[in-house]
């Protein structure tokens, strides 16, 4: 099985984040988002991953190298991107035999990938309120029928959930025409493997398309209520993960769920609400408070600062007293505090 992992995308709706780093190399827990699905395809079975990037790939690089958790690496460029289906097209040249297509900005479910990965062609399938931005599939039991990309009457429920296993026959099925979008569809190539094969649609109870500095803010909840694997790092109940390295003061409080990355520093009566993540290297000083909240790698909040559902970007240094918010009555909102500019190495997650 050959995993291919969609991660060339431009992540315009992520900016200014995306504009930092690759929207996959986002940091969600104490990785980049696309580690999470890396992580899910190689415990799902897969016997190499694929990496399909864009003309801007150093950070993804400089992470995954030439093998990761055993697994070789290989690197397929899409310059410019144009679409699903032309970024699986990069990648046929590395493919001879069954393969996976995962995009690499969704946070997936790993023992789903799992199941995915048992057939010989099938789609990942999520329930959802309004199917109408999504690809909606159209079953028969479990078989898939069809799939039609965000319509106005969606025939389901069922949201075309982002990750497919195709047999190695049908390589080819990627030389689509343009959509009306003007870009090259996997959906109309999953269109063609329906018309070959008995495809299984294959349910997953959560999954998330990390789309915008709000779904960035949900994925980090979502991993830090599974439990976040920090290799020898500790966990002091009620959710809360500390890195080696780490250090927080004896006064300081924290609040589950939350994680302390490697030789981050939380200051004196500093309390830390989750669902929040303070990143690797990154200090809140004195009396400041942190509620729903990221903090990127080597960001900085001064004493008595107050945060409530805001991401703070690498580089960053809010100075004593600021007080940010993205809470709104209508419903959880996200602040972003960002540069524009993007880094010249990888983070250090």
């Amino acid at each position: 099985m050959h995993a291919v992992i969609l991660a060339a995308g431009r992540g315009s709706r992520m900016r200014p984040l995306s504009r930092i780093t690759p929207k996959p190399m986002l940091p969600v827990g104490d990785r980049p988002l696309v580690a999470h699905v890396a992580d899910a395809a190689v415990a799902g079975g897969a016997d190499d991953l694929i990496f399909v990037v864009g003309d801007s790939d150093g950070h993804l690089r400089e992470y995954f190298g030439d093998s990761y958790r055993g697994v070789p690496v290989t690197y397929a460029v899409q310059d410019p991107p144009a679409g699903t289906a032309d970024a699986v097209r990069c990648a046929t040249p590395y493919i001879d035999g069954r393969f996976a297509v995962l995009n690499g900005d969704n946070l997936f479910e790993a023992e789903a990938i799992a199941r995915l990965f048992d057939h010989d062609a099938a789609v990942l399938a999520h329930r959802v309120d309004d199917p109408r931005e999504y690809g909606v599939l159209s079953t028969d039991g479990s078989r898939v029928t069809g799939v039609v990309e965000k319509p106005d009457d969606p025939p389901t429920d069922l949201a075309n959930a982002g990750a497919y296993v195709f047999p190695g026959s049908m390589r080819d099925a990627f030389d689509v025409s343009r959509s009306s979008r003007g870009e090259y569809e996997i959906t109309d190539a999953v269109e063609s493997l329906i018309a070959e094969c008995d495809v299984t649609a294959v349910e997953t109870a959560r999954w998330l398309d990390v789309a915008r500095p709000d779904d960035f803010v949900r994925a980090n909840e979502i991993v830090l209520a599974e439990g976040v694997p920090v290799e020898d790092g500790d966990h002091w109940g009620d959710g809360v993960y500390v890195a080696p390295g780490a250090s927080v003061a004896d006064d300081a409080t924290v609040h589950g769920p939350a994680m302390i990355g490697a030789n981050a520093v939380i200051e004196s009566d500093a309390v830390i609400r989750g669902p929040s993540v303070v990143g690797a290297g990154a200090s809140v000083g004195p009396e400041a408070e942190l509620t729903r909240s990221v903090l990127f790698p080597g960001a900085r909040v001064g004493s008595r600062v107050l945060l409530n559902g805001v991401v703070l970007g690498p580089r960053c240094d809010l100075s004593t007293g600021a007080c940010v918010s993205g809470t709104h009555q209508s419903g959880e909102t996200t602040s972003v505090v960002a540069t524009h500019s993007p880094l010249e190495s990888a983070l250090g997650y």
